[in-house]
């Protein structure tokens, strides 16, 4: 982990916003929420594939839409990319109703489907390097940088922090980031603080999520039953 405190002699060039990280230990943080929710085992899927499918899917909508829209595909043994290429649009439409903004997603689906099959399939995408997977994954229409990030995280393993909505809102509510922070600041602020280990990332990004849903809310937030309570600044 990165020491934040200053070296003897050494200037402090920790950027305000990593600092007040750096106060608060984002490890405490992790071990805080480990606590309330224990590990949280994510992503829930039965392979590579079933995540990159569900990670699109899930754009603008809860998982449990997601879930209702992965068993349709389930049932009809379309979670594989070969499948639905060879499967027709209208069909796919049908099966992923559920996730809503269905037939965005499904000519999506069908335009990453092509593209992985084209370029040797996920086989040959691990041979990759990190950075240049990314530039390849976000070249993809309806590929941005949270569907990227969960794509190296969850299916290829990489180290690569996710931001949310949730990561988002919960930092600058404890003041961890400033209220104008976009993407690529959060990121690079957890990449900084934490080890780049695929374990950590992984569960952290999921225990945001259980704070966002059930404490951190946009509105009528429960501060005082939260387990991040005590790292809120006033």
């Amino acid at each position: 982990m990165t020491d934040c405190k200053k070296k003897d002699g050494e200037a402090n060039t920790a950027s305000p916003s990593l600092s007040k990280v750096c106060n608060n230990n984002l490890i405490a943080v992790y071990e805080s929420l480990t606590t309330a929710f224990g590990p949280q085992n994510w992503w829930p899927a039965e392979g590579p594939e079933e995540m990159i499918i569900g990670a699109l899917l899930t754009q603008n909508t809860t998982w449990n839409n997601v879930e209702k829209a992965l068993t349709n595909l389930r049932l009809k043994n379309l979670l594989s990319f070969s499948a639905i290429l060879d499967t027709p649009l209208t069909e796919i439409e049908s099966l992923i109703k559920p996730s809503g903004y269905f037939r965005q997603k499904s000519r999506r689906l069908k335009n990453l489907a092509e593209a992985i099959v084209n370029t040797g399939g996920l086989q040959t995408l691990e041979t990759i390097a990190t950075a240049k997977l990314r530039e390849w994954l976000l070249d993809l229409h309806g590929v941005g940088p949270e569907t990227a990030d969960s794509i190296l995280l969850y299916a290829f393993e990489r180290p690569i922090f996710v931001i949310d909505t949730y990561t988002l809102r919960i930092s600058k509510r404890h003041k961890w980031l400033p209220e104008n922070a976009g993407y690529i600041e959060a990121q690079k602020m957890f990449t900084q603080e934490l080890p780049a280990e695929v374990s950590l990332f992984n569960d952290f990004h999921a225990l945001f999520v259980q704070i966002g849903k059930n404490f951190c809310r946009p509105n009528q937030q429960k501060c005082n039953d939260c387990p991040l309570k005590p790292f809120l600044r006033p």
